[in-house]
Protein backbone atom coordinates (compact mmCIF):
# COMPACT_ATOMS: atom_id res chain seq x y z
CA UNK A 1 0.00 0.00 0.00
CA UNK A 2 0.85 3.63 -0.11
CA UNK A 3 3.19 4.50 2.82
CA UNK A 4 1.16 7.43 4.17
CA UNK A 5 -2.02 5.32 4.19
CA UNK A 6 -0.34 2.45 6.02
CA UNK A 7 0.65 4.69 8.91
CA UNK A 8 -2.78 6.21 9.32
CA UNK A 9 -5.56 4.86 11.41
CA UNK A 10 -8.46 2.85 9.95
CA UNK A 11 -10.65 5.93 10.29
CA UNK A 12 -8.24 7.95 8.09
CA UNK A 13 -8.19 5.15 5.52
CA UNK A 14 -11.97 5.20 5.42
CA UNK A 15 -11.89 8.98 4.96
CA UNK A 16 -9.50 8.69 2.06
CA UNK A 17 -11.59 5.97 0.50
CA UNK A 18 -14.69 8.22 0.69
CA UNK A 19 -12.77 11.10 -0.88
CA UNK A 20 -11.53 8.94 -3.76
CA UNK A 21 -15.04 7.54 -4.22
CA UNK A 22 -16.53 11.09 -4.26
CA UNK A 23 -13.98 12.30 -6.83
CA UNK A 24 -14.64 9.21 -8.97
CA UNK A 25 -18.40 9.79 -8.80
CA UNK A 26 -17.99 13.44 -9.74
CA UNK A 27 -15.76 12.49 -12.66
CA UNK A 28 -18.22 9.85 -13.80
CA UNK A 29 -21.29 12.13 -13.60
CA UNK A 30 -19.81 15.38 -14.89
CA UNK A 31 -16.81 14.80 -17.09
CA UNK A 32 -17.65 11.49 -18.76
CA UNK A 33 -21.04 12.54 -20.32
CA UNK A 34 -19.39 15.67 -21.70
CA UNK A 35 -16.75 13.52 -23.38
CA UNK A 36 -19.26 10.94 -24.57
CA UNK A 37 -21.83 13.45 -25.91
CA UNK A 38 -22.56 12.99 -29.62
CA UNK A 39 -22.11 16.03 -31.72
CA UNK A 40 -25.23 17.44 -33.35
CA UNK A 41 -24.76 17.59 -37.14
CA UNK A 42 -26.93 20.70 -37.26
CA UNK A 43 -24.92 22.31 -34.45
CA UNK A 44 -21.84 22.76 -36.57
CA UNK A 45 -21.75 25.53 -39.14
CA UNK A 46 -22.71 24.47 -42.63
CA UNK A 47 -20.14 24.51 -45.34
CA UNK A 48 -20.47 27.28 -47.90
CA UNK A 49 -21.32 24.93 -50.79
CA UNK A 50 -24.11 23.13 -48.92
CA UNK A 51 -25.74 26.38 -47.80
CA UNK A 52 -25.53 27.77 -51.32
CA UNK A 53 -27.09 24.59 -52.71
CA UNK A 54 -29.93 24.72 -50.17
CA UNK A 55 -30.68 28.34 -51.02
CA UNK A 56 -30.64 27.51 -54.72
CA UNK A 57 -33.11 24.67 -54.21
CA UNK A 58 -35.33 26.92 -52.07
CA UNK A 59 -35.27 29.62 -54.75
CA UNK A 60 -36.19 27.08 -57.43
CA UNK A 61 -39.08 25.80 -55.33
CA UNK A 62 -40.37 29.33 -54.82
CA UNK A 63 -40.17 30.01 -58.56
CA UNK A 64 -42.02 26.77 -59.24
CA UNK A 65 -44.77 27.72 -56.81
CA UNK A 66 -45.14 31.13 -58.46
CA UNK A 67 -45.33 29.53 -61.90
CA UNK A 68 -47.91 27.01 -60.71
CA UNK A 69 -50.12 29.68 -59.18
CA UNK A 70 -49.87 31.78 -62.37
CA UNK A 71 -50.77 28.76 -64.48
CA UNK A 72 -53.74 27.95 -62.25
CA UNK A 73 -54.93 31.55 -62.54
CA UNK A 74 -54.64 31.47 -66.33
CA UNK A 75 -56.45 28.15 -66.59
CA UNK A 76 -59.29 29.34 -64.39
CA UNK A 77 -59.60 32.54 -66.45
CA UNK A 78 -59.70 30.49 -69.65
CA UNK A 79 -62.33 28.19 -68.19
CA UNK A 80 -64.45 31.18 -67.16
CA UNK A 81 -64.20 32.68 -70.62
CA UNK A 82 -65.03 29.41 -72.32
CA UNK A 83 -67.99 28.78 -70.06
CA UNK A 84 -69.33 32.24 -70.90
CA UNK A 85 -68.87 31.55 -74.62
CA UNK A 86 -70.69 28.25 -74.17
CA UNK A 87 -73.57 30.01 -72.42
CA UNK A 88 -73.82 32.44 -75.33
CA UNK A 89 -73.87 29.57 -77.81
CA UNK A 90 -76.59 27.81 -75.81
CA UNK A 91 -78.63 31.00 -75.76
CA UNK A 92 -78.21 31.37 -79.53
CA UNK A 93 -79.20 27.73 -80.06
CA UNK A 94 -82.33 28.19 -77.89
CA UNK A 95 -83.32 31.21 -79.96
CA UNK A 96 -82.81 29.30 -83.22
CA UNK A 97 -84.82 26.35 -81.94
CA UNK A 98 -87.67 28.66 -81.01
CA UNK A 99 -87.54 30.27 -84.46
CA UNK A 100 -87.54 26.87 -86.17
CA UNK A 101 -90.52 25.72 -84.12
CA UNK A 102 -92.41 28.84 -85.13
CA UNK A 103 -91.60 28.28 -88.79
CA UNK A 104 -92.55 24.62 -88.63
CA UNK A 105 -95.91 25.53 -87.16
CA UNK A 106 -95.53 23.36 -84.11
CA UNK A 107 -96.18 26.30 -81.84
CA UNK A 108 -98.49 29.18 -82.60
CA UNK A 109 -96.66 32.49 -82.71
CA UNK A 110 -98.88 33.97 -79.99
CA UNK A 111 -97.96 31.29 -77.46
CA UNK A 112 -94.24 31.29 -78.10
CA UNK A 113 -92.33 31.69 -74.91
CA UNK A 114 -88.87 32.98 -75.63
CA UNK A 115 -86.10 31.06 -73.89
CA UNK A 116 -84.81 32.63 -70.71
CA UNK A 117 -82.33 35.36 -71.47
CA UNK A 118 -78.82 34.65 -70.40
CA UNK A 119 -76.54 37.56 -69.90
CA UNK A 120 -72.91 37.81 -70.71
CA UNK A 121 -71.18 38.49 -67.45
CA UNK A 122 -67.82 40.11 -67.24
CA UNK A 123 -65.07 37.95 -65.78
CA UNK A 124 -63.57 38.83 -62.45
CA UNK A 125 -61.03 41.63 -63.02
CA UNK A 126 -58.35 39.93 -60.95
CA UNK A 127 -58.49 36.95 -63.27
CA UNK A 128 -58.21 38.85 -66.54
CA UNK A 129 -54.92 40.60 -66.71
CA UNK A 130 -54.98 40.88 -70.49
CA UNK A 131 -54.32 37.20 -71.03
CA UNK A 132 -54.49 36.36 -74.72
CA UNK A 133 -56.71 33.37 -75.29
CA UNK A 134 -55.68 31.70 -78.50
CA UNK A 135 -58.37 30.50 -80.84
CA UNK A 136 -58.23 26.77 -81.45
CA UNK A 137 -56.16 26.12 -84.52
CA UNK A 138 -56.76 23.21 -86.84
CA UNK A 139 -53.82 20.88 -86.60
CA UNK A 140 -52.35 19.72 -89.87
CA UNK A 141 -52.44 16.11 -88.68
CA UNK A 142 -56.21 16.37 -88.20
CA UNK A 143 -56.99 17.93 -91.58
CA UNK A 144 -57.19 14.61 -93.51
CA UNK A 145 -59.68 13.33 -90.93
CA UNK A 146 -61.80 16.47 -91.35
CA UNK A 147 -61.66 16.26 -95.15
CA UNK A 148 -62.84 12.64 -95.20
CA UNK A 149 -65.56 13.41 -92.65
CA UNK A 150 -66.74 16.28 -94.88
CA UNK A 151 -67.05 13.76 -97.71
CA UNK A 152 -69.51 11.80 -95.56
CA UNK A 153 -67.29 8.91 -94.52
CA UNK A 154 -67.83 7.18 -91.17
CA UNK A 155 -65.22 7.11 -88.41
CA UNK A 156 -64.38 3.45 -89.05
CA UNK A 157 -63.88 4.11 -92.80
CA UNK A 158 -61.64 7.08 -92.03
CA UNK A 159 -59.66 5.01 -89.53
CA UNK A 160 -59.12 2.22 -92.07
CA UNK A 161 -58.12 4.60 -94.84
CA UNK A 162 -55.70 6.66 -92.73
CA UNK A 163 -54.45 3.63 -90.75
CA UNK A 164 -55.30 5.25 -87.42
CA UNK A 165 -57.21 3.87 -84.42
CA UNK A 166 -60.97 4.34 -84.67
CA UNK A 167 -61.12 5.89 -81.18
CA UNK A 168 -58.58 8.51 -82.16
CA UNK A 169 -60.57 9.42 -85.29
CA UNK A 170 -63.78 9.65 -83.24
CA UNK A 171 -62.04 11.87 -80.70
CA UNK A 172 -60.65 14.16 -83.41
CA UNK A 173 -64.12 14.50 -84.92
CA UNK A 174 -65.73 15.06 -81.53
CA UNK A 175 -63.28 17.82 -80.65
CA UNK A 176 -63.45 19.46 -84.06
CA UNK A 177 -63.24 23.25 -83.70
CA UNK A 178 -66.63 24.99 -83.64
CA UNK A 179 -65.59 27.64 -86.19
CA UNK A 180 -64.95 24.97 -88.85
CA UNK A 181 -68.29 23.25 -88.21
CA UNK A 182 -70.13 26.58 -88.36
CA UNK A 183 -68.58 27.41 -91.74
CA UNK A 184 -69.76 24.10 -93.20
CA UNK A 185 -73.44 24.93 -92.58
Amino acid sequence: MVPFLSQSTPFNQFQWLLIVLAVGTLFYTVVRPAMKKKKDPLGRPASYGALSHERNVERQMQNLLVELSEMARQISAQLDTRSQKLEMLIQDADERIAALKQLAGKQPAAHTNPPPQREWTEPVPSMTRSIPIPEPAVETTHQPVYDLADQGRSASEIARELDRPRGEVELILALRPVARAANDE
